[in-house]
């Protein structure tokens, strides 16, 4: 069951529901592509329609952030929890060598991916990566052709919103996976040149402040979170749905 938070229309699951959904995705005819949009990605589609089309588009939309949960709550459509796109990601692998299936790395910086893929593959005995590449490309085809000669099954698009959005949709004809999954950073958290928050930062929702304190540059993206929570807070004054 999906739920709107704002125009995008989320899975309403658990982490387990997610894993659930994705292992029925992976059974299906096509590529099927997965969004996890956080806060500050669905306060930029509310002001770019075409953004906004990709994620309604997507086969599975995946809260990853509490911004988008708490939001909902405000909104009176209650999403029952964060999933986070790395937590995600790190089930999907244990389907994947469970089932005997493949995964291909795409995104950040040269040498990344690779580092990602042996940490990847040492956490999760029987994982097959059958393949990387960096994000840092200008023509789109020859790494389509790559991901296709490696026969994945499941292609991992790490290229940062939106750009990740608009590249899944873009190719979801062209590549024969079953599944793309845009996580972001996640390569970099894997690799370990971006270290995650302490467990009890995440289970109490501050990962953000974690982020921020680590890099303070990114003080000007976080400012969408006040923005999106106003916003939030705007559309249930005003009764919008």
């Amino acid at each position: 069951m999906r739920t709107d938070v704002m125009g995008v229309p989320f899975d309403n699951v658990t982490m387990d529901e997610a894993v659930e959904l994705a292992k029925d995705v992976l059974s299906r005819p096509g590529a099927a592509y997965c969004v996890t949009p956080n806060s500050e990605i669905v306060y930029r589609a509310l002001h770019d329609p075409e953004l906004m089309e990709l994620l309604r588009g997507a086969d599975l939309v995946l809260p990853d952030g509490a911004g988008v949960v708490l939001a909902s709550k405000i909104l009176k459509t209650p999403l029952k929890e964060k999933v986070a796109g790395v937590d995600f990601s790190g089930r999907l692998m244990d389907v994947l060598a469970a089932e005997g299936k493949t995964l291909y790395l795409l995104g950040s910086k040269p040498g990344v991916a690779e580092a990602a893929a042996e940490k990847m593959i040492a956490q999760h005995p029987g994982l097959s990566v059958c393949g990387t590449a960096d994000g840092y490309f200008q023509d789109e085809a020859p790494v389509v052709d790559k991901i296709n000669e490696a026969g994945a099954d499941v292609l991992f698009v790490c290229l940062g919103a939106p750009k990740q959005e608009f590249f899944m949709a873009r190719h979801r004809e062209d590549l024969n996976v079953s599944l793309m999954a845009g996580l972001g950073g996640s390569l970099d958290a894997y690799a370990g040149t971006v270290k995650r928050a302490p467990r009890w930062m995440i289970r109490l929702n501050l990962e953000w402040f974690y982020r921020l304190v680590k890099e303070p540059k990114r003080l000007g993206r976080m400012m969408c979170l006040p923005k999106f929570i106003l916003t939030a807070v705007g559309w249930r004054i005003r009764g919008k749905k």
